[in-house]
């Protein structure tokens, strides 16, 4: 195929970014702090180093410090799965008609098959380095569960890792992953912790979600000597790790002179959309380039488009900092949705702050043409995303069209944040047409976002 852009675009190892890149500096408007659930007043330093890294603390806290170099013990790591590749969508641009330009960033290239990697290896770096013995996390779909469990190994720690129960049961291959890497995977909610029994005592044959999962993490942080909490989503530390993917496309596109029109990634709690648009929102901060970006999120948890801006629990037990954030509600339980990774009731402050201001869009799709748009991608281009990707899927083929219809070449990035093949129950449901579309109805989202704490300077 004679091209004057490669298919795929790929930077040396050279040419890889050397730090991360902290959009808040550039942010005129900046996300709000957390606060103790207690007190009502700004987490100290000391209070959040009772459950993360000390290290990890001070970058969820550094506002002001645009790049934080990346150690190099991380690089070295880095490389054994990085660049990925920059692809141009010549065969799935081909199938549309459309005279839209279509390029994506490809994360699915480790055995974790996702994006989340890059943060987990950060994590864990910090925590051995702190001298810890271990660390407890959450995972929805599978994929930061999987990761955490692979950088443990790496650096010789313990990992135990509460997964959403539909998940578990879902997706017992990401089970199996963690446990081969070394991890203990506990279905949540379990009868391992007092949030646990109380959630199974109150919603008996729940199926879990994500923000009960990290409250049991997290108490189980707090009470096991030498261990520390780490979050796969939602805090700024982690969209700071995640700012390698930007930050790589970035310079992959300035290779070739390539400018996007609209920049769309998949949004959950934000890790991956975060750290995919930063370096781009950046310049838009900074007066230097505009960019059109679309947060696209699950019909069925829309924290975005139907949830409220304000404090909440970034928990279901209430045990994490109250973040200001969109939110549906920390007592919103999601439906077991095929997208695990995207059934959180918040959004990450960072991506809340950017919405709230206008600079971001944000859309809601339902499952069923979330697994169109897969499909379609799959049969044109060759790789079988993970159902999370494929909302961004959908949104870049849907304004790839309506480039064919108007006309217009845009040029269209989005973010392939993993591999579906640990997901194939849910392509298995999409195939036999036993896959439904579950959308909250108002009253439903009301009943959860009534119960958001109200305070002096919480109104909403």
């Amino acid at each position: 195929m004679s091209q004057t852009i490669p298919y795929k675009i790929y930077l040396s190892e050279e040419e890889m970014p050397k730090q991360w890149y902290n959009v808040r500096a550039d942010m005129k408007n900046k996300p709000a702090p957390l606060l103790n659930p207690k007190t009502l007043k700004p987490a100290t330093a000391a209070e959040l180093e009772q459950v993360f890294c000390a290290e990890l603390v001070k970058q969820e806290l550094n506002t002001s410090d645009p790049y934080i170099d990346i150690p190099q013990e991380i690089l070295d790591f880095y490389k054994m799965y990085r660049p990925s590749p920059l692809v141009r969508a010549y065969c799935l641009e081909k199938k549309l008609g459309t005279p839209a330009k279509i390029y994506y960033k490809f994360e699915g290239q480790n055995t974790s098959g996702s994006h989340k990697l890059n943060s987990a290896i950060a994590q864990a770096y910090y925590a051995k380095k702190q001298g810890l013995k271990g660390v407890t996390t959450e995972t929805g779909a599978g994929q930061w569960g999987t990761a955490m469990a692979m950088a443990c190994a790496y650096l010789d720690l313990d990992c135990v890792v509460y997964q959403v129960r539909c998940s578990y049961e879902q997706k017992p291959q990401r089970r199996e992953v963690i446990r081969t890497y070394g991890g203990k995977a506990i279905p949540s909610p379990s009868m391992e912790t007092e949030v646990g029994r109380q959630m199974n005592k109150e919603f008996p044959g729940c199926t879990g979600s994500l923000g009960c999962a990290i409250s049991e993490a997290v108490e189980t942080a707090v009470k096991t000597p030498g261990y520390r909490y780490v979050l796969g989503s939602v805090l700024n530390q982690v969209l700071l790790h995640q700012t390698i993917i930007g930050l790589e496309a970035k310079a992959a596109l300035d290779k070739y002179g390539i400018k996007p029109d609209m920049i769309i990634g998949c949004a959950g709690g934000g890790s991956n959309l975060g750290g995919f648009i930063s370096p781009f929102m950046g310049q838009k901060l900074r007066g230097e380039a505009d960019y059109q970006f679309i947060a696209v999120e699950p019909a069925s948890c829309p924290s975005l488009t139907r949830g409220v801006f304000a404090y909440d629990y970034c928990d279901t037990g209430k045990v994490c900092p109250l973040q200001k954030m969109y939110t549906l509600g920390s007592q919103f339980m999601p439906s077991p949705s095929h997208a695990g990774g995207l059934r959180y009731h918040g959004m990450s402050s960072i991506l809340s702050q950017f919405y709230h201001d206008g600079l971001m869009q944000a859309r809601a799709v339902e499952q069923t043409s979330v697994f169109e748009a897969a499909e379609l991608f799959c049969r044109t281009e060759g790789t079988l995303p993970a159902p999370e990707s494929s909302h961004a899927i959908r949104v870049a083929i849907d304004e790839a069209l309506k480039c064919k219809e108007t006309g217009e070449e845009k040029t269209i990035l989005f973010g392939l944040t993993g591999t579906g093949y640990f997901d194939m129950m849910s392509y298995q449901k999409f195939n036999d047409k036993t896959m439904s579309d579950y959308v909250p109805t108002d009253e439903d989202i009301k009943k959860a976002t009534d119960l958001i704490p109200r305070f002096p300077g919480n109104e909403f």
